[in-house]
């Protein structure tokens, strides 16, 4: 015999959208509500992974007292105007409120107000599906591999006057995730950073061990300029990962956000520090300030790339990856292309450039949506 599906009450449904945004994994919460992890997932997914709004009565609609007040009103023979009058309201919603639910001669107050309530649980149409020519444009740029807060940032600075053409970050996700709204094909979804069929809460990451750098200095000696943005050419720098230990070097100008992805022949120091001298002195002088890099080995011939570069290196504290949040933000970033699993050796330096050029072209929002290059660019005129 089938086992009976059980409905969600208000307070497990609740309970189970708290724990989703704490971060908790889908198995934890299903042991909390004593429910098969296969159940959290399909309720979670069915609204793409974001909490749906509590749903509230509108101020305007009838209660279910003033419904009991015109069921009486209509036992005892009185006008649609004169239950009007008692309730406050229009004779013309108490006529319609009639019609709609059997007239006169079937009205009851209780199942009245159940199909009202049930009326206005049917799908509304999202704005992008109701705008197709704000449809199209959000479409286009998500191929152009944009991210929805892009998008959004975007819009308001192409059409400050045209409030048709302006859409939350929200809703371009929800119109991704959630299909009932028809408006956004699934296949874009594979262009976001990260091609997931439901949002999920940011999860924090642990960091690898760090080894010991010969003279390192710190990035507390680093100098003011570089800390607070004040002018271009400090860089941030890692080494990307992929399979078959394969690594890239990223490096990340703190000003602009501007990058640079340079291939590099092994993660031995001596490849990694002579691959990025060698892009380094590419640049103008007033490009090479200072780079900040974390305790990994790979630069602990930092002296020897200092000398081929005029570039001084500091170096983060152990387990502080947000001392170079740039860097760490772009290379979450850079997976959108260079997904885990991706032999990195295989990749040519015109081939990395043309990634870089991707990220680069692409509006930010921490530049206020301009791009990289624009704002790389402007400061060095």
């Amino acid at each position: 015999m089938a086992r009976k599906r059980r409905e969600y009450s208000a307070r497990e449904r609740r309970e189970l959208w708290e724990r989703w945004k704490r971060g908790e994994s889908i198995s934890d919460i299903g042991r909390a509500l004593d429910r098969a992890p296969g159940t959290i997932h399909c309720t979670i997914r069915q609204s793409g992974g974001v909490a749906p709004a509590e749903r509230r009565r509108s101020p305007l609609a009838l209660t279910l007292p003033e419904r009991e007040e015109i069921s009486r009103g209509v036992a005892a023979g009185d006008s649609a105007r004169r239950i009007a009058a008692r309730l406050g309201r229009s004779p013309s919603t108490v006529a319609r409120e009639l019609d709609r639910h059997g007239g006169r001669g079937s009205y009851r107050a209780a199942d009245a107000d159940r199909r009202a309530w049930e009326r206005t649980r049917r799908p509304q149409r999202s704005k992008l599906a109701r705008n197709p020519a704000l449809r199209d444009l959000v479409a286009a740029k998500l191929e152009e591999d944009w991210s929805p807060a892009q998008i959004a940032g975007w819009l308001r600075i192409e059409f400050p006057q045209d409030q048709t053409m302006r859409v939350s970050h929200e809703t371009i996700y929800l119109t991704l995730f959630v299909q009932a709204r028809g408006a956004l094909k699934r296949e874009l979804v594979a262009h976001l950073r990260r091609s997931r069929s439901i949002r999920r809460p940011r999860a924090r990451h642990g960091n690898r061990g760090q080894g010991q750098i010969v003279d390192a200095v710190s990035i507390r000696e680093r100098p003011a300029e570089a800390a607070d943005r004040a002018i271009p050419g400090h860089w941030e720098g890692d080494l990307l990962a992929g399979a078959a230990n394969s690594h890239v070097a990223t490096l990340v100008e703190r000003y602009s956000r501007f990058l640079l992805l340079v291939a590099v022949a092994g993660k031995d120091t001596r490849s990694v520090t002579s691959a990025l001298s060698s892009q380094i002195r590419l640049l103008p002088q007033q490009l090479r300030a200072s780079l900040t890099w974390d305790r990994g080995m790979e630069m602990a011939e930092h002296a020897r790339f200092t000398v081929a570069t005029d570039i001084r290196v500091y170096f983060c504290d152990p387990q502080s990856p947000w001392q170079r949040g740039s860097n760490e933000n772009t290379n979450g970033l850079l997976r959108q292309y260079l997904p885990k699993g991706t032999d990195l050796s295989k990749l040519t330096q015109p081939q990395l450039d043309a990634i870089a050029a991707k990220l680069n072209t692409r509006p930010r929002e921490t530049l206020g949506f301009k791009t990289p290059a624009a704002t790389l660019e402007a400061a060095l005129r």
